[in-house]
């Protein structure tokens, strides 16, 4: 079994140019640089502290189907949103173009943090 599996391998040996014979030793150049002088470095600012979350007034959305509502929403600043099934059903908003916004928190109107988040009460549109 031994020599089944040996015998390949010679030949593949064979094959790639294995022999005695010495090659060639490559040549390699090496160049040296003298590094430049270094100039006057510029002075580094100091790092600026984290910005403080601002702030803008919260789109009054009640009434309009979920997509848009939420749609509405990104486009005054807002993405922390979460959704919830306004009948206490614990349904999930897949298809948000089916759904009616019938309350949010905070209130339409009122200035919130841009990360606040932003609770939006829906049901099917005709429950």
């Amino acid at each position: 079994m031994r020599i089944f599996w040996c015998a390949p391998l010679l030949l593949l040996a064979a094959s790639c140019g294995i022999s005695d014979q010495p090659r060639p030793a490559a040549t390699v150049t090496v160049t040296a640089t003298q590094p430049t002088p270094t100039q006057a470095t510029t002075p580094t600012r100091p790092p600026t502290p984290p910005q403080t979350a601002r702030a803008a007034v919260v789109p009054a959305v009640v009434g309009l189907n979920h997509q848009l509502a939420q749609d509405t929403m990104q486009a005054a600043g807002f993405y922390y949103l979460t959704e919830e099934d306004a009948t206490g059903q614990g349904r999930l908003l897949i298809n948000d173009r089916n759904w009616v916004v019938v309350s949010q928190s905070p209130e339409g109107g009122t200035t919130a943090s841009l990360d606040s988040k932003i609770v939006l009460k829906s049901k099917k549109i005709g429950e």
